[in-house]
């Protein structure tokens, strides 16, 4: 019997050895295949990528990705972009500047989110009862937009409007938004109201914007203290109620992400209000070489990170996705929109941010 055991035990102690080399030459492999990429990134994407799935899904593609953080206006015009692989702003207009400043031609338009405004159906009930808000198909709201803007501009209070007994405040009428000097968000907010103060015209000129820039300036400088990312005020949203801010300039797809997480923070006197009309924040990955363009292609046509990014609550080529996603969480949102602007150019919307600068610093 020992004359049998001790050959089967240096057997599978040779067998356990091969093993362990396997294993770590195939890890050891695995390593030098993937390729690590890294990239400036707009931060209502850092959840995204930091999902452990969309992790998982990028290493199958031999993709690794690091990330640094910044706002779409920083990223276009104060980083060495050669120092990257990537950038991937929230916004068409940033990242054509980026392509113009790299002299890159190739982009992958990834994914999108129209612009919504985060709001509660006791403020929805009153903008509805002056005009302002409609329900479109009993299923969710619109703002008309022009009609807001013209209360906000006239300097229009909570406590001003017909049958407010629920919000009856004397907080002035305004939408709150991010820095516009910082935050994509708050640009494409400036972007839709330069279009409807330049009589439903996108801004080309800087005649356009001399006639304008008063009543813009005041739906900024007015807010008072805003914050330089888009996660914090809907954080602020969630927690602290419709005393802080009744209306919230937002992302569509942070809601959506919200509202489909399972410790959701979102309440059934929540509600969604989409302008009328809208603007879609595109977000397009600028490759400035071969890697770049490795997680770009990856990013645009892999299915799982494809229905990974709808359940981010993003929108991208895969409509029937985004439908099943809406239908499975109950989500009261527009199939489609059909009342969609464009922003100005890059050059257009940095010459009106600069004017609305220059009136902070005056104050």
């Amino acid at each position: 019997m020992r004359k049998l055991i001790a050959p089967l035990l240096t057997l599978l102690l040779v067998l356990g050895l091969a093993a362990g080399i396997y294993v770590s030459v195939g890890e050891q492999l695995t390593q030098q295949r993937t390729v690590t990429v890294r990239g400036l990134i707009g931060s209502e994407k850092e959840d995204f990528f930091r999902d452990p799935r969309v992790v998982e899904a990028l290493a199958k593609k031999d993709l690794a990705v690091e990330l640094e953080k910044a706002g779409s206006r920083q990223i276009a015009t104060q980083f060495k972009l050669k120092d990257y692989d990537f950038a991937f702003p929230s916004g068409a207009p940033a990242a054509e500047k980026i392509k113009r400043e790299a002299g890159v031609n190739k982009a992958y338009e990834v994914f999108f989110t129209p612009m919504a405004v985060a709001s509660w159906k006791l403020i929805a009930d009153i903008l509805e009862a002056n005009n302002i808000v409609r329900q479109r198909e009993g299923v969710y709201y619109i703002i008309d937009l022009t009609r807001l803007l013209q209360f906000v501009i006239a300097e229009k209070r909570w406590s001003d409007l017909s049958k407010n007994e629920g919000y009856s405040v004397k907080k002035n009428l305004l939408v709150s938004t991010t820095d516009v000097r910082q935050s994509n968000s708050a640009g494409m907010y400036l972007s839709l109201a330069s279009y409807i103060l330049n009589n439903n015209n996108i801004v080309d000129s800087t005649e356009q914007i001399g006639a304008i820039i008063q009543p813009l300036e005041s739906l900024f400088l007015r807010q008072g203290f805003v914050e330089n990312s888009s996660a914090t005020p809907f954080k602020d949203y969630l927690v602290m109620g419709p005393g802080k801010a009744p209306l919230v300039m937002i992302y569509e797809a942070q809601y959506l992400e919200e509202a489909s997480s399972a410790n959701s923070g979102l309440s059934g006197d929540m509600t969604l209000l989409y302008p009328e009309p809208t603007i879609f924040s595109k977000h397009i990955l600028v490759p400035f070489n071969d890697k770049g363009n490795k997680l770009g292609a990856a990013l645009t046509d892999d299915p799982e990170l494809q229905k990974l990014a709808i359940e981010h609550g993003f929108r991208n080529r895969d409509a029937a996705g985004f439908r099943s996603f809406v239908k499975n969480h109950q989500l009261a949102v527009p199939d489609t929109l059909v009342n969609v602007v464009e922003p100005p150019t890059f050059e257009i919307l940095e010459q009106m941010i600069m004017m609305i600068e220059q009136r902070y610093k005056r104050n």
